[in-house]
Formats: structure tokens, C-alpha cells, sequence
């Protein structure tokens, strides 16, 4: 690698960290602020498990605390570990990074001359996390959901879903203790976890831009826009250019309005839903949540819904 190459990789990794780091600090504040509210996680664990309403409840609190891909992972974690419904905390997952009001306003200023964008986005990402909440609800929760968390989840569930077992507490042949109400952690624990999270959660996130750097600086963006009139492989390549340039989903907006005029309506939408679930370093953050067969099921399903809304936009649209 030539040095004129590993300066643009690092400028590029320079620029990917400085973006999403913040709005990584801002979600694990938000997941630690609540767990320093409620620490039982009891409001959590009434959120609605309906496969239709779940993910809509999910996604609709991305306008409550707006975070882009990296900010909302632990975000979801929490409501994972307080033993929220499978349905909903994925629909935030998935849906929050662009059913937020960052990502809706530059979406419409990036695009005022294309209108059914500011539609049709929020309606892909809706249609994506109904599809991966129905899909990895299917797994059982020790093939989902990585052993911190289902241990951490488990501890928060009432004994008359979760046996003692499961919690690996209590002693066999002996009536279970009754559960202390939960009371307020002291402000220092709670922002000594969130210190911890951070700190874990960088070290992925870092990961994931060296990889995303590395990879955007060998991989020419136009090889990818080359085939942007073509109507199937325009989607293609602009989703690859999506997972590649690992852009945060509040900008994407702006840098996808400089090559719009060069690929397909499909392409283009395809770009501005897929990046904001599956991206090279979102993929790293996933690694805490889920475990491997989950991601590749989250890979996989997100690639053929967006694959299909493409291709239905370009048979709308051209």
C-alpha cells in the first residue's frame, strides 16, 4: 500500500470515527440514563409483542430519541437486557436510525425536487424492521441473542416466564425468593456502566471504521456507479456502495444527492435504507447484541427486501 493510499485511508477512518462517535455517546447515555430511572426494566416489559404492533411501537420511538445506526445499538440493548418484547426492540433496531427527525430533515433538504423520498424512506425502513422482527423471532432466544445479554434479559423477566435455571440462581428444591422492588441505582454505579459500555462499544466501532476505511479506499466508487442506469444492477451496487462507505444515516442524504442524477430511483432509495441497518461498522456493534447466525439472517433479509423495494420503485418511476 503506497503512502499516498494509507493517508487517504486514514483520513477516511478519521472522518467515519469523528461522525458516528458521537451519536454513539449519545445512545449509550440514553440507555444508561434509563437504566438509572427504571433499573427493574418493569415499563419495558410492557411494550406491546404483537409482530405488527411491536415493531411499529420500535420504530415510532426513534422520534423520542433520535440516534443514527451507531447510537441506537445500545439503545436496543437496553431494551433487550430490561426484557422488552422481541418485536418491538428490534423495530427500533432496525427502523429508529431513519425514523428520526435528523434523518427525515435532511432527507428533504438533500431532495426538495423528489418528495416521494421523504415517503418512501420511512415506509422501507418500516417494511425492513417488520420483516427481520418477524424473521429472527423465530430463533429461539439462546440461538438470537448473544450469552451476556440472554443472561442479563433473563434476570429482568418475572419467574413465570424465565425458570431459576435459566437465571443460573436460586437453589433447586427451594421456593423461589420473593423480587425486592427495584430501586434507584446510585447516579455514580450507573455512570460507571455507561462508561463501560462506551468504552466497549469504541472499541467495535473503531473496528468497524478501520475495516469500512480500509475497504472504501481499495474499492473505486466507480466501479459501483458505473452500472447506475442499469435497473437491476444499479440496485446492487448501490447497496454495495451502502454496506462500503458506512456513512451515518443523518448525512447519507447529502452524499448520495451527489451521484442521484447518475443511477436509478430504485438505486437510489435502496442507498438511502439499506446503509442505515447494515453497514461495515454496524455489522462490529451487532457483534453485542446478536449472535453470528442472527446477523447473517439480518444481512441476508435485509439485502432481498431492499433488493425487491428497488426494483419496484424502477418499474414505478421509469
Amino acid at each position: 500500500m503506497s503512502l499516498g493510499t494509507l493517508a487517504t485511508t486514514w483520513a477516511v477512518f478519521q472522518g467515519l470515527l469523528i461522525e458516528a462517535m458521537p451519536f454513539l455517546l449519545i445512545g449509550v447515555a440514553i440507555a444508561s440514563f434509563a437504566r438509572w430511572i427504571s433499573p427493574g426494566g418493569r415499563w419495558l416489559q410492557r411494550l406491546p409483542s404483537h409482530p405488527v404492533l411491536g415493531p411499529l411501537t420500535g420504530a415510532a420511538l426513534g422520534f423520542a430519541l433520535p440516534a443514527c445506526e451507531c447510537g441506537n445499538v445500545p439503545v436496543a440493548r437496553r431494551l433487550l437486557a430490561g426484557g422488552a418484547p422481541m418485536a418491538t426492540a428490534f423495530g427500533f433496531l432496525f427502523a429508529a436510525p431513519v425514523l428520526n427527525p435528523i434523518v427525515l430533515a435532511s432527507t428533504w433538504t438533500a431532495f426538495p425536487d423528489r418528495p416521494w423520498l421523504l415517503l418512501a424512506r420511512p415506509l422501507g425502513a418500516l417494511t425492513i424492521a417488520m420483516v427481520l422482527a418477524s424473521v429472527l423471532r423465530l430463533l429461539p432466544e439462546d440461538e438470537l441473542l448473544t450469552p451476556a445479554l440472554l443472561e442479563e434479559r433473563r434476570l429482568s423477566q418475572p419467574l413465570s416466564q424465565v425458570s431459576l435455571l435459566e437465571r443460573r440462581s436460586g437453589v433447586l428444591g427451594q421456593p423461589p425468593p420473593m423480587p425486592a422492588p427495584p430501586s434507584r441505582i446510585p447516579a455514580a454505579e450507573a455512570l460507571g456502566h455507561g462508561v463501560r459500555e462506551f468504552l466497549n462499544l469504541a472499541v467495535l466501532l473503531v473496528m468497524g471504521c478501520a475495516i469500512a476505511a480500509l475497504v472504501q479506499t481499495l474499492l473505486p466508487r466507480s466501479w459501483l456507479l458505473a452500472v447506475g442506469s442499469a435497473p437491476t444492477l444499479s440496485i446492487i451496487s448501490l447497496m454495495l456502495l451502502a454496506v462500503v462507505v458506512s456513512v451515518c444515516s443523518s448525512v447519507d442524504a447529502f452524499l448520495a444527492l451527489g451521484f442521484a442524477a447518475q443511477i436509478t430511483p430504485g438505486a437510489l432509495l435502496a442507498f438511502l435504507i439499506l446503509g442505515p441497518v447494515v453497514d461495515l461498522k454496524s455489522l462490529s456493534l451487532f457483534s453485542v447484541l446478536l449472535r453470528p447466525r442472527a446477523i447473517a439472517l439480518t444481512v441476508g433479509g435485509t439485502a432481498l427486501v431492499v433488493l425487491l423495494i428497488g426494483q419496484w420503485v424502477n418499474l414505478q418511476q421509469l
